[in-house]
């Protein structure tokens, strides 16, 4: 199948991961409660997945780490592991259940650990443009204006999981970096770079005129995505649950898919249908 390729509509532009800046530190320890997080809880990761991921990650400034005696353990061999790397980082910090439950939202399956960690280095489109150069199969995931946090940390899980190089999403309409986010992306966030753009359109453009083909999902798609040649350089594009794909998107994407869904509920969740799209690429391309 021979793939045409649109030109793109605008020039090239570098657009910036934004990170929110941590909280000035607190004392913490089994001696004297921690305060609740007043500026929010965008700089704590908290759960294994996420805590693990990102402490054994030289590119992420870690602050301190809260851990319970059984969170503790549970930790230990990414600790020795991180420290035999010689990957610096303070030393963990004894904590209360009742004094991490404190710092985070209610509900959240902290497990024991909870860490306060700077913004990962920002990246920008233009980057993923330039790595792509050197594979010729990339693959990345564009999300138009997902809001929801558990959505677009489960859409990063699977993005690592199929070997995707970046998720980009809208600067605005797109959940901040949070220990939510972390926390549904089991690791992810670490390893897959999460991209804000502040004009999708032009981002898409961007991608097309690096070699990738842009392929929208959507109901209105004449034909699925497995009747398509999904080999060389490709872009899933997703929309919104209820909203989808937006008019403007749609029409620089390449070409509109749809998935096989039939029955009384004929949708799948954004991160679902991220799901399903990642692995018919990996699988058709064995």
């Amino acid at each position: 199948m021979t793939r045409s390729r649109k030109s793109p509509a605008h020039p090239r532009q570098t657009e910036r991961l934004q990170g929110r800046q941590p909280a000035p530190e607190r004392r913490a320890g089994q001696s004297r409660p921690l305060e609740k997080h007043g500026g929010g809880h965008g700089e704590l990761l908290y759960g294994l997945h996420p805590v693990a991921a990102a402490w054994a990650n030289p590119e992420r400034r870690c602050r301190r780490l809260l851990v319970t005696d059984s969170g503790r353990a549970a930790l230990a061999e990414v600790l020795e592991r991180t420290r035999a790397a010689g990957i610096a980082r303070p030393d963990p910090t004894p904590a209360e259940r009742a004094d991490l439950e404190r710092l985070l939202p209610p509900g959240a399956v902290h497990q024991g650990v909870v860490l306060d960690a700077g913004p990962l280095p920002e990246v920008g489109i233009e980057e993923v443009c330039v790595q792509a150069g050197s594979d010729s199969n990339a693959l990345v995931v564009v999300l138009d204006q997902v809001t929801d946090p558990h959505n677009v940390g489960a859409v990063l899980r699977s993005a690592s999981a199929f070997g995707a190089k970046a998720v980009l999403v809208t600067e605005r309409h797109a959940p901040e970096v949070t220990g939510v986010l972390a926390k549904s992306a089991s690791g992810a966030l670490e390893a897959v770079p999460l991209v804000r753009v502040t004009n999708l359109v032009r981002a898409l453009g961007e991608l097309q005129q690096a070699g990738f083909w842009c392929v929208g999902l959507a109901e209105s798609g004449k034909r699925t995505l497995a009747e398509l040649d999904l080999s060389g350089r490709t872009a899933i594009v997703l929309g919104a649950e209820g909203s989808g794909l937006r008019r403007l998107t749609m029409e620089r994407c390449d070409e509109i898919v749809r998935l096989p869904t039939q029955g009384p509920v004929g949708s799948l969740n954004v991160s679902n249908a991220a799901a399903v799209s990642l692995y018919e690429v990996a699988r058709r391309r064995g």
